[in-house]
């Protein structure tokens, strides 16, 4: 078994000469283990909320959206511009995404994010779902997207059969050329665009059992090509039989090298861009299941922000969560992920009011659990759910003002005429 290294820049595998050869492997065009002038969220309190890329289609949609985010209290917005291998923002590199018609929408939805939220006094993170390469039910039918144009990146079983369809169909990080790329795709939303931050989703392998595996199926041990064992006995002599602890390691070197890959190409560009992650609220599971080491990256310095999608119903299990990862007493601030979506308000602003408490840091998912969608027309979307989220702006809204008491205005905030926005 090979012990997985701390050291930035390499994986250790024993010898001298390998060790070597993976660090040249794994570099990016920066010094590996190069430290950088990290970005920074500032003084204040990070309130935050995701805005998903079902939240907007139009530029006035996301005018709608920044109007919204301000006046409700908050003053992160996480943006979704690449949900699984499709962009949401005018790319070289990936097609348009089919949400937004798979073809350019006549604008350019993060550069109209940047002005619209700098304009309200907003943070801007464009937010990435990393490893994900597709998602949808049947193939895509542009033959530049990921999953034809790139075929042989996906994850395959032991017997070269790809993921099922019906849920996000992944990219192998174990190899170098699919890091370089995702590298490359986060450099040009960085260099193209004037955001403050990016946001990194899905930076593990989403290996867990979904709806696109029958109930009583066991998820196959992705990958299982013959590249990646080949690679994976390079390193260590062994099988993943003969060493399950390195397997684990190894793969679990592959998503940190990506996320160090992608903190280089940010120290090169742009070094004052906030690099955070959203990452799993139980490190040992995200580590041992999902091959996600957010702790080391915070240790190294890595990234600027953890974003722990604490999204536990139980006050009990919410409180253990939340205190393990603040007693890593980290100087990168811990952003607690808060579940809004068909949540009991009483429990949300409980919750919202724990997590901010000293002047901690909060995350709300998401956007679509406060605001109606807007139609074609820029009319609400009434659903089953417009109920649940009138009853959380009326309890929720007012708890975030009052930890935004000096920069939100202090009269009574009501709902207008349309129940998808807030006015003084």
């Amino acid at each position: 078994m090979v012990p997985q290294s701390h050291h930035i820049g390499r994986v250790r595998v024993g010898r001298a000469c390998c060790a070597a050869l993976l660090a040249l492997t794994f570099t990016t065009g920066c010094q590996p283990g190069m430290k950088r002038s990290s970005g920074s969220f500032g003084k204040e309190a990070v309130r935050a909320i995701w805005v998903t890329r079902w939240d907007y289609k139009t530029a006035q949609d996301i005018e709608r959206v920044m109007d919204n985010c301000r006046v409700a209290g908050f003053n992160t917005v996480l943006f979704q511009v690449r949900g699984a291998g499709t962009a949401f923002y005018r790319s070289r590199l990936e097609p348009w995404a089919e949400e937004l018609g798979g073809c350019d929408p006549g604008f350019d939805p993060l550069a109209v994010a940047c002005q619209t939220a700098h304009r309200r006094g907003l943070k801007i993170h464009a937010w990435a779902n990393i490893v994900p390469g597709f998602r949808g039910k049947v193939p895509p039918s542009d033959p530049k997207q990921l999953y034809h144009a790139r075929a042989s990146w996906f994850w395959r079983d032991k017997f070269g059969r790809r993921q099922p369809l019906g849920w996000y169909c992944s990219l192998n990080v174990c190899y170098p050329e699919v890091r370089r790329y995702l590298r490359d795709v986060m450099r040009e939303i960085v260099v193209g665009y004037p955001i403050d931050g990016l946001h990194m989703d899905y930076i593990r392998f989403p290996n867990e059992h979904n709806k696109s595996y029958p109930e009583d199926a066991t998820v196959p041990d992705y990958p299982r090509d013959a590249r990646t064992l080949a690679m994976f006995h390079r390193a260590t002599g062994k099988t993943p039989e003969q060493s399950p602890g390195a397997w684990t390691a190894w793969r679990t070197a592959q998503v940190t090298q990506l996320v160090r890959d992608i903190h280089d190409m940010i120290a090169q560009e742009r070094p004052r861009v906030v690099l955070s992650a959203a990452v799993s609220a139980n490190t040992i599971k995200a580590k041992r299941h999902h091959f996600q080491d957010a702790p080391t990256w915070l240790a190294e310095g890595l990234i600027d922000a953890a974003f722990p999608m604490n999204y536990a119903e139980s006050a009990l299990i919410f409180d253990v969560q939340l205190q393990s990862w603040l007693a890593m007493a980290t100087p990168q601030p811990i952003v607690t992920g808060i579940m809004f979506d068909k949540r009991d308000p009483s429990l949300v602003a409980e919750q919202v009011a724990r997590a901010s408490a000293g002047g901690r840091h909060f995350a709300a998912f998401a956007y679509n659990s406060l605001f109606e969608r807007l139609d074609d027309r820029g009319q609400p979307l009434y659903d089953e759910q417009s109920a649940s989220r009138a009853a959380l702006r009326r309890q929720v809204i007012p708890a975030v003002h009052r930890l935004a008491a000096d920069r939100v205005p202090q009269r009574p905030v009501l709902l207008d005429r349309s129940a998808n926005s807030y006015s003084p």
